[in-house]
């Protein structure tokens, strides 16, 4: 997991689910970011369980062309999908992101920021209703969780949608949605009606009649929700199969240090 600067460990409800403080609050236990918390149980994530999903060619031709450059690539890659993330939450919270502060530096790349902008535009033409951001989400009955993005109205109807920053939609993204989708469902008397990824990438040229989109936007409608999610479940046999006794590592540390 990652600990910023200037966090607030003890009230941010994005990772209370993975620090625990000893009773005389001198040290902190770092649990292992692939697992959740749940009553005591420990549950993997849904995006540890598609890491057995398996990669396309396209993947592998990639990993041939940049070689020992793809853990950069992908490292600067997920800071940037972390900063789009983290601007569209407040956006959504009501709050103001600004790209550059009054000295005149900027806060974000301009590839972030327009990212940032396509999803102030996706927000402002759809005007959603928004019940949740960054949702955390259970299943007792299959032991697994995770975090979605959006859970928000539109028309009327119920949709839960996932923010992507990648520079293609991959077909594990379908499964997990739907398992975000049945976590929901399991536990919320009003059930999702609709899945969709807002992909932040995407290569459309502008509105299109009938399509949710726009300049580099679109909302990707998900289909069969059933069938992605008995594949889902698959791919969770084989995490199964290659880890029969999960459970999450933890790191000790204090909280304060002196050097006498």
């Amino acid at each position: 997991m990652s600990i910023d600067k200037h966090s607030n460990i003890i009230h941010d409800p994005k990772i209370k689910r993975i620090v625990e403080y000893s009773q005389d609050n001198k040290q902190v236990n770092v649990l292992d970011q692939r697992f959740y918390r749940r009553d005591g149980k420990y549950y993997p994530s849904i995006t540890s369980i598609l890491n057995f999903f398996p990669k396309n060619q396209f993947f592998h031709n990639w990993l041939k062309d940049v070689g020992h450059n793809s853990d950069i690539i992908a490292s600067k890659a997920a800071a940037e999908g972390t900063q789009v993330h983290n601007a569209c939450e407040e956006l959504m919270l009501g709050k103001e992101v600004t790209w550059m502060n009054q000295d005149g530096k900027v806060n974000y790349s301009l590839d972030v920021w327009k990212m940032i902008l396509k999803f102030a535009e996706f927000w402002k033409q759809t005007k959603p209703e928004l019940i949740a951001t960054e949702y955390h989400l259970f299943s007792d009955e299959h032991q697994y969780a995770g975090t979605t993005d959006i859970i928000c109205r539109i028309d009327g109807k119920l949709w839960l949608i996932d923010i992507k920053t990648s520079n293609s939609v991959h077909t594990s993204y379908n499964l997990q949605l739907a398992a975000y989708a049945k976590a929901w469902n399991e536990t919320h008397n009003e059930h999702v009606e609709g899945i969709a990824i807002l992909w932040l990438k995407a290569n459309t040229r502008g509105e299109k009649k009938d399509k949710i989109q726009g300049k580099g936007w679109e909302l990707k409608v998900i289909e069969n929700m059933e069938d992605n999610f008995s594949m889902f479940l698959k791919v969770y046999d084989i995490y199964k199969l290659e880890n029969p006794d999960a459970k999450p590592s933890t790191e000790t540390l204090p909280i304060s240090v002196k050097i006498d």
